[in-house]
């Protein structure tokens, strides 16, 4: 009788241990695989994830990006500021201007004139209070003031007002118009009262100033209608 039972005891623990091996053979390989990493040995997964690197954080000061050079730039070339210099003269050709104007230009606020002199008589009255600039010379194309001696260049010089900073008698600093004259690198020269001025460079103007160009003879005094 007790060989039967332990028999039999044999018999049904052999029978359990089959059912479970065919439970466990039909179960999902993905669930075998993780009862296996639950026993302790490190678990793989079939596509790992590769750790990336960190981007570096944005610093609140970071500099302003590069200038796009594939953007036009307005800003005027070379040519272009020499051709918006130019004067265009009635039989097609063109005069490139020798002068510009300071930012300082100003149309004066009295009227000054010149007297123009030949030996003693007077030949001319040239009223030059209209305008910020008057361009001498004996190019007439472009002159203001037109000058017939040879010896007198095409442009010649340019009388110029501009606004100046002086102080008054009780040292305070105000905005004053007042007259120059410059020579555009003339051949000959431009005298004021006798004396050869520098090239190039503003010489002040004063009223009763006598002011002579090249070699010519004629004179042409500065005056304004408050000098009597």
């Amino acid at each position: 009788m007790s060989h039967r039972a332990g028999s039999d005891n044999h018999s049904r623990r052999e029978d359990y241990r089959d059912r479970r091996d065919y439970q466990r053979e039909d179960r999902d390989p993905r669930e075998r695989d993780g009862e296996r990493g639950r026993g302790g040995s490190p678990r793989r997964s079939a596509s790992p994830r590769r750790s990336r690197p960190r981007s570096p954080s944005r610093s609140p000061s970071a500099p302003a990006p590069p200038e796009d050079k594939a953007k036009p730039n307005f800003a005027p070339s070379g040519l272009l500021a020499a051709a918006t210099n130019t004067v265009k003269n009635a039989d097609g050709t063109s005069t490139l201007l020798k002068y510009n104007e300071p930012p300082e230009a100003r149309k004066p606020l009295v009227g000054w004139r010149l007297y123009v002199f030949k030996a003693d008589e007077q030949v001319d009255l040239l009223h030059i209070h209209r305008q910020s600039a008057y361009l001498i010379g004996r190019d007439r194309m472009v002159a203001d003031i037109p000058l017939e001696h040879p010896s007198c260049s095409k442009q010649h010089a340019v009388v110029q007002y501009r606004l100046v900073r002086q102080k008054d008698e009780l040292g305070a600093s105000k905005g004053v118009i007042k007259p120059f004259v410059i020579d555009l690198e003339s051949t000959n020269g431009t005298h004021v009262n006798g004396e050869a001025i520098p090239t190039s460079r503003y010489y002040e103007l004063k009223a009763s100033d006598v002011l002579k160009f090249g070699t010519s003879n004629r004179e042409y005094v500065l005056l304004h209608d408050e000098v009597s």
